[in-house]
Parts: C-alpha cells; structure tokens; sequence
C-alpha cells in the first residue's frame, strides 16, 4: 500500500489524537508565526523611519575655534576686553553642500530683532503675569519684536512636530525671498486685531534704524508649552515673528547679504549622516565653520526597533527548539505505541525509510492544518506581543533621553546665532529656528509615535512553513532511531 495512503488513513482512524497533534502543532506555529511578523514589521519600522524621522546636519560658526582665537589674543594684548568674533555662513557654501548625494533639501536661519511700530507686543511681568505694552518703547537695544528668518517655515522643528501650526494663510517658503512677507504670532494677532492680508511696521534697532512695512501671509499658534524668557531684553513667545532668512539679514545689514546664522540640511537617509558630514567638511573652511550632525531621532527609533527585532529573533528560535522537543516526545509516545504495526510493515518486507517517510507525511498534512489556522491567529498575537515590546521599547527611550537632557542647560536650543563681533546680540530669541531645535521631546515623540504595521502575507506563510517542515524534520529523525533498530521477528514475538 502506498505509505502516502496510509498516512492518511492513520490520521483520519485515530481523530482525537490527530486532533491533539494540530492542537499542539498549531500553538508552536502561532507563537514562530507571531516573532516572524514581530521581526518583519520591526524592519519595516527601521526602514519608514529613514524616511519620516530623518536626520539633520548643521552648517554654523566654529565656536570652539573662535574661543580658542578669543583666548589667543587676551593672551596678547591685555589692555583691551576680550570679544568673541564669529562669522555668518556663507549661503554658496551651503548650496555646494545642498548638491551633495543624500541631502533633500535645507533651511537657513537668521536670527535678530526689531521695535514694533504702529502696534503694540505682548510684554510679561513675573508679578502680575501678563500685560501688553505699547510698541516702539522698548528700551533695550534689541527691540521687542523677535525676528526668526528661515527659508520655510515648514522646515522649523516646531512646526515639524506640529508644536506650532498655521491656523490662517500660509507659512514662510522659499518663494517670499526678497519679499517683506511676514508670519504672525495668533496672540499677538488677536492683541491688535490683525489678521492675513494686513500689515505692520518694524523699525530695525540698528545702523539707520529703518521703517520697514511688512505684510502679514499668515499667522500661527505658538506651542502651548513653550516657556515666556525672563530678564533684561527678554520678550514673549508670542512677539517672534518669522519672515524670509532674506528680510532678517536686511535688517541685521548690508554686510550680511547672503549669509545665515545657521543653515540646516535634511538627510533623506539617516544612515549615510556621517558621510554627508565628511564630504561638508572638504567644502567649509573648518576654521571658521562647523558641520553637527543630529540623527538622535532616528537612532532611537532604530535602537527601539533593533532591540524589538532582537526579542523577536529569540521568539522564534526559543518556540522552534522548543517545538522541535515536544514534537520529537509526541512523535516517539506515537511510535511506541505502534511497534506492533512497525513490525508488521517490517516482516513484510516495507523499507524503513518508507515507515519513517509514512510518520514524516502525517505530521506534514498535520502541519499543513497547522500553519493555516495560525495564520488566522497570527496578526492577533503578533499585535498583542509587538505593542507590548514597542510600549517598553517607548519607556525605556523616553526616560534615557528624558535623563539626557535634564543633565543638559536649557534641553536642548536651536543653532548658534553666528553673529559678528559688532553686531547686536540677539539673545532674546526663543529657540527652535531649525530642526535640530527639537531636542529630547522630539526624539522622545519619534519613538512614542512608531508603530508596528503587522500584517500576514504569503510570503510570512510559506516562511512559516518552511521552519514547520524543519522542525517536523528534526522531530521525526530524533524519533526515528528506535525505528532504524526495531527488528521485525523480535516486535512481533514481544
């Protein structure tokens, strides 16, 4: 008879312990089923975030350089006070760094200041909280409105993680250089009763303290959490403007024409940040210039994601050398209890391979059963599973990054200025002019905000299926050394 035939025949006889075997068959695929989604889905996640996390380089003065100077020449000549000389970054510079591979685009940041005129800033007191005061009074020398030139806004950290959002008009692109277009504060808006289409004057704090008439393209509303600063010069959150990066230099001066404090590029693939870095640096003068590098987004996602992937491995090879035991017990209970049967098959004359081969189709045509209905419950357990992991992933991210920058002044700001020597300081600005002004909360958001996508497909299956036949494999060949010995005289005189 063809063993084939037999097999099935053995399988539908005994129906409770078939029933047994897909029972058990099924609980171990489910579980190798649901750490090879796990895994898959955790791969994914790594590569989405190459694409929605990303990661930034930084163009910027040398600061380190330019104390290293500063201290040089105190050394020197120590009649006069000490002064720390930066240089703006030269926008030819950062296009040639623009064209590089793996950058998709950059924003240039200007930072400075001007007196409101012809309407009145939101002004702050620590004793009585809140209160306006009236426009162009202002008598620090850097003015009471905040000036944050960019070339998109859309660019901004803030805005890129939805902390600060365009709730009339539009955002600041690359279309409104050399335009005096300029994006309001909603507060400061409703103070004055302005709104898209209007506009203001600023007048510039210095050189010859020009009048400029700015037109208002669209107003957005600042983060809830965002801190008001405190002390001389400071200014609320709610007075920071954001204009073209080509505005703000005109009203720094001529001397800045087609520079940046700071120009921020974005990696299309977080990956390659480090050598995007080295091919910036043979273009920059690295005395006077400086490339930072931010990926921490990216890398704690991937961290999350690895250690996740990492788990799943260990799943899916702990269930298969645990499968392979239990099966290999059932598979010998099995032929224990059909030595008679083996010897009969024996004295006439069957091959032992044949037997073996016969015990090898039953638990296939059981794995067959197995394998689909694992794969009904394999997205429910892999869900379950994956959450979880992810969630503890999230935990353990957000509190190492929260103690990271709990141990750093300030959290984490924005760009250095890169302001010149002579220039008025603009100190007063709240951070975030570019991306990397994020800081831990974005990186903390980017792990909290990744997802397993688990989904079963063909492909999952037949990998499914394939370590099911492995491990009915190994089972039935630990198994099958009592059969290779049996002796067909001596089984059917016992």
């Amino acid at each position: 008879m063809n063993f084939f035939k037999r097999a099935w025949l053995n399988l539908t006889a005994k129906k409770g312990r078939s029933i047994l075997l897909v029972l058990v068959t099924t609980a171990i695929m489910l579980f190798v089923l649901a750490g090879l989604l796990i895994r898959n889905a955790a791969d994914t996640a790594t590569s989405n975030a190459k694409k929605s996390v990303g990661a930034t380089v930084t163009l910027s003065a040398n600061r380190e350089a330019a104390f290293k100077k500063m201290r040089s020449s105190t050394s020197t000549s120590k009649s006069s006070r000490p002064k720390l000389t930066t240089s703006p970054v030269k926008l030819s510079d950062a296009k040639k760094i623009a064209k590089l591979n793996n950058v998709a685009s950059y924003n240039a940041t200007v930072s400075t200041s001007a007196n409101a005129k012809g309407f009145d800033t939101i002004s702050t007191s620590s004793s009585s909280g809140g209160m306006k005061g009236m426009g162009g009074m202002s008598s620090s020398s850097s003015g009471d409105i905040a000036i944050t030139g960019v070339t998109n806004t859309s660019s901004v950290s803030t805005f890129e993680s939805s902390s600060s959002k365009i709730t009339k008009g539009r955002g600041i692109t690359a279309s409104d250089e050399g335009t005096n277009n300029v994006v309001i504060e909603s507060e400061l808006a409703k103070e004055d009763s302005l709104s898209v289409g209007d506009t203001i004057k600023l007048k510039a704090t210095t050189g010859d303290k020009k009048t400029y008439t700015m037109k208002i393209v669209g107003i957005y509303k600042a983060s809830s959490s965002a801190s008001t600063q405190q002390g001389p010069g400071s200014t609320d959150v709610s007075n920071t403007v954001y204009t073209s990066y080509t505005f703000a230099n005109t009203v720094k001066g001529s001397k800045y024409k087609n520079t940046a404090d700071s120009v921020t590029f974005s990696i299309s693939n977080p990956a390659k940040v480090s050598s995007v870095k080295t091919a910036g640096k043979k273009i920059i003068n690295t005395s006077k210039y400086s490339l930072a590098t931010d990926d921490s987004s990216y890398q704690t996602v991937k961290s999350s994601m690895d250690n996740v992937k990492s788990f799943a491995d260990k799943i899916v090879w702990l269930v298969a050398i645990a499968g392979t035991i239990i099966l290999a017990l059932i598979v010998i209970l099995m032929i224990r209890e059909r030595r008679y049967e083996i010897g009969v098959l024996l004295s006439l004359g069957e091959s032992r391979w044949k037997i073996v081969g016969q015990f090898f189709i039953e638990m296939v045509m059981v794995l067959i059963v197995s394998v689909v209905l694992a794969g009904f419950g394999g997205k429910f357990v892999g869900n379950k599973l994956g959450d979880q992991l992810v969630s503890q992933q999230t935990t353990t991210a957000t509190t190492s990054t929260s103690s990271t920058s709990q141990g750093q002044p300030g959290g984490g700001g924005g760009a250095p200025s890169g302001n010149t020597g002579g220039s008025k300081p603009s100190g007063n600005m709240p951070s975030g002019g570019g991306r990397m002004g994020g800081g831990a909360n974005s990186t903390a958001s980017s792990a909290a905000d990744t997802d397993l996508d688990i989904n079963v497909t063909i492909m999952d299956l037949v990998e499914l299926g394939g370590f099911g036949l492995a491990i009915m494999f190994l089972s039935i060949m630990l198994a099958s050394g009592g059969i290779l010995r049996l002796q067909p005289k001596k089984v059917l005189i016992d």
